[in-house]
């Protein structure tokens, strides 16, 4: 059976073990079972669990699956995973704003000597006399971040039962607060 749930990250932390020092992100799970749909009656089967976004905005997501014995109103914690587990993580990530090219693409930027004065982080030509316009997906300045994300092969290493919290090893798509998606890895 898959295993999935809603969570909110909280932020990242180190913690010590057998292993030594991990880096880890925290994510506060616990989702409600908002809707179940069957075969016979929407012709597929499929989890809809939703979770508190804000104090008057539920965030909901549908995960299909095989079977289930879930039921409308059941409640969701990290008890359904264990440690070792590889999950998937899915959320939107950080907005970062308008960024140059150096930023947004990986250019390398021009010389800082021989009279490069103002132009060190610029583009450089952006094309040929044809098709005299600049091509549609051009790699240029622009909007970086804010799309959905996901990260895969995540480990969970850390599992508190008592405050429904997931420790997951390395980075997690997102910011502090906001709502991700969590699904294990088949």
């Amino acid at each position: 059976m898959s295993k999935f749930i809603l969570g909110k990250k909280l932020g990242m932390t180190t913690i010590y073990g057998e292993n030594g020092a991990e880096n880890v992100t925290l994510v506060e799970c616990g989702a409600k079972v908002s809707l179940v749909k069957n075969q016979e009656k929407d012709g597929y089967t499929a989890i809809q669990l939703e979770i508190d976004k804000t104090k008057n905005k539920k965030f909901r997501k549908e995960f299909r699956v095989e079977e289930s014995k879930l039921e409308k109103d059941a409640m969701l914690d990290v008890s359904i995973f264990e440690i070792g587990d590889k999950v998937k993580i899915s959320a939107i990530a950080k907005a970062k704003g308008f960024q140059g090219v150096v930023k947004r693409h990986g250019f390398k930027g021009a010389p800082k000597s021989h009279g490069h004065k103002h132009d060190l982080r610029a583009p450089g030509s952006i094309g040929s006399g044809f098709p005299e316009h600049v091509v549609k997906g051009k790699r240029m300045a622009g909007r970086m971040g804010g799309k959905r994300a996901t990260s895969k092969n995540i480990k969970v290493v850390f599992i508190d039962k008592e405050k429904n919290i997931l420790g997951l090893k390395g980075a997690v798509p997102g910011v502090a607060g906001r709502v991700v998606e969590i699904e294990s890895v088949k």
